[in-house]
């Protein structure tokens, strides 16, 4: 069962967001720690001062396809479902049936796929830029008022001010 979120709430950074992704991070760590290469807290909550949806965002980041089959079975047995790569191509999503934590959105990226890359340069773009992070915070309130009950409109429109951090980053020397 995956987490859809049918109401947009926006929440103020809350510290409880940093230690719940440590205790996911080390329960995910002692099912398939051997495998990847790390387990990234990504996403809204993962940078201080920025309101977000109170949902975490995981990248379990992985060298290559070729660990895949191993973390999936693994994920399987400890509860978690396969649901593909719900249209994002080098991501998979998994869902849970049981879960003691806050809710949270877990991925298995390669380290070289496009939206683990694209992650970690929102990520610590936002971490490093008060504006960008004010900037943020604000376009998602205003957004949660006007599509409370819309999640699919609410993130479309994010994607022209996420991009534009994209462009100044990860994109920044392709032309």
């Amino acid at each position: 069962m995956s987490i859809r979120t049918k109401v947009i709430v926006i929440e103020p950074y809350n510290e409880k967001w940093k230690l719940e992704f440590e205790k996911i991070r080390d329960m995910l760590d002692s099912y398939i720690g051997d495998l990847v290469l790390s387990i990234e807290h990504v996403g809204s909550t993962s940078v201080e001062g920025l309101s977000a949806k109170p949902i975490i965002d995981i990248d379990v980041v992985m060298d290559s396809y070729d660990n895949f089959p191993e973390i999936k079975k693994r994920l399987e047995e400890a509860g978690y479902h396969h649901e593909g790569n719900l249209g994002i191509e080098d991501r998979e999503a998994f869902s849970y049936v049981k879960n003691r934590f806050m809710p949270y959105h877990l991925y298995v990226c390669p380290k070289d796929g496009k939206g683990y890359l694209e992650h970690i340069a929102l990520r610590n773009h936002l971490r490093t830029n008060r504006d960008a992070r004010e900037d943020y915070t604000a376009l998602k309130t205003k957004l949660a008022k006007e599509y409370r009950y819309d999640a699919d409109t609410y993130c479309e429109r994010k994607t022209k001010f996420i991009q534009k951090i994209l462009n100044k980053t990860l994109y920044s020397n392709k032309s």
